[in-house]
């Protein structure tokens, strides 16, 4: 191989950050390096991980491999003792071209092998000007970074260090690159996005971001957020979500579980019916709106009842994106020390948590049907409906936007017909 390949696990606020980390090794002048930008959230994650990375080696025998992002920053040791690795770089030396210039040569120690700072000592977020994100028509730009809470299952902070906001104005500066590259949809993305704002100067918020960006620039078609943490939800979001149409009608909500004592447990700042109400106001400003949400399944502690609470809370919020993850306990987290449930019984409870998620998204689709709706057009024959149904939209020019009206699903994605832009 020749030039640099990167490797993306976990969130889009990696898929973001690995454009980063692609140019700035280019300008540092490496080649023929693979770099394996790797998550934390569950030990699932990291064994794909280094599964991926011992197939690298096997693929690409001479090639430089390099290892980063949230697992590389929390088990450093673990992927420096592997022998197919060349570099382990922590999360914020990835996004520098100074740590590609510096790397130890092959056959180095463990130890020499690590590029990993104290993430916790890192107190502010530079803003990455990215004009092209590889393989999508949807540009995602990093806000914030980190995050200041403590729940008892995550291991994030670790990896991410504390909330750290990008200034507004160079928010805008890089909206306003993308959306003159011709991306007409902009995803907002952080570790704790909702949080945005409260370390930098008169306090802006999220939804105040949003906004100013919706504001200045016009030629920004569809806004959305990755996933936000209800709670801390501010007027200013709730203004988007009733009057801004640009602002997309799908929000993927933090909500973790459905019963209140687990989201004790987990240190959780929202309750049930917190989740609910927050719900029920958006769905009165915006009725088209439709939901995500992350839930974790066989929780420590977890009885039947508080799992039943859990897929009940789905139910009653018709959640019609529900990402389900089996409990996986994280060393060095809370709630790995807590009374643990046995991994088939896990398994067994997520497993029905995604069968209810199941059901709730093909009703969700049922609901489309004999809709009119506007596609932006994905590279892979795909698109994606404004509350973020996926649409088989074969033929078409990736990055167009499509006046359609949906025929009918094949379970999976939506069928549809184009339409008249006049009648959509």
């Amino acid at each position: 191989m020749s030039g640099v390949d990167v490797i993306t696990f976990g969130c889009r606020l990696n898929t973001y950050e690995s454009e980063v980390m692609k140019a700035q090794a280019e300008k540092a002048g490496l080649n023929n390096a693979i770099l394996v930008n790797t998550c934390a959230v569950t030990g699932e994650a990291v064994r794909q991980a280094r599964q991926a990375i011992r197939r690298a080696r096997r693929d690409n025998p001479h090639a430089r491999i390099i290892v980063t992002g949230c697992a590389a920053q929390t088990e450093k040791e673990t992927f420096a003792e592997m022998a197919e690795v060349d570099a382990v770089l922590g999360n914020e030396e990835k996004l520098a071209s100074a740590s590609y210039r510096s790397l130890p040569d092959f056959g180095v120690s463990a130890q020499e092998k690590l590029r990993v700072n104290d993430i916790m000592s890192v107190k502010a977020t530079a803003p990455q000007m990215v004009r092209h994100i590889d393989g999508h028509v949807r540009a995602f730009i990093q806000v914030q970074n980190g995050c200041d809470h403590r729940c008892t299952f995550c291991i994030i902070p670790y990896g991410r260090g504390n909330s750290r906001s990008v200034p507004m104005g160079a928010v805008v500066d890089q909206a306003r690159k993308l959306a003159d590259s011709g991306y007409r949809e902009i995803v907002l993305t952080g570790v704790d996005a909702t949080s945005y704002g409260g370390d930098l100067p008169g306090a802006p918020t999220l939804g105040l971001l949003a906004k100013t960006l919706l504001k200045q620039l016009p030629d920004i078609s569809r806004l959305r957020l990755s996933s936000i943490d209800s709670i801390e939800a501010d007027a200013h979001l709730m203004d988007l979500i009733a009057d801004e149409p640009r602002f997309m009608p799908h929000l993927h909500l933090s909500l973790q579980h459905g019963d209140d004592m687990i989201l004790k447990r987990m240190k959780r700042r929202h309750s049930r019916a917190d989740a609910l109400r927050f719900i029920e106001d958006v769905r009165r400003l915006r009725p088209e709106m439709s939901f995500g949400a992350d839930m974790i399944a066989g929780f420590p502690t977890e009885t039947e009842e508080m799992f039943g609470n859990a897929v009940r809370l789905a139910e009653e919020a018709d959640i019609a994106h529900l990402h389900v993850f089996p409990y996986s306990p994280r060393p060095g987290t809370p709630a790995a020390r807590m009374p643990q449930l046995d991994r088939s019984l896990v398994k067994d409870r997520a497993a029905r948590l995604r069968a209810t998620g199941h059901r709730l998204h093909q009703s969700h689709l049922d609901g489309m049907v004999g809709t009119r709706q506007w596609l932006l057009v994905e590279n892979n024959g795909l698109a994606h409906t404004e509350n973020f149904a996926l649409v088989a939209a074969p033929g078409l020019r990736p990055g167009e936007l499509v006046p359609a009206t949906i025929t009918g699903h094949n379970g999976k994605h939506l069928d549809m017909q184009l339409t008249a832009a006049a009648a959509a």
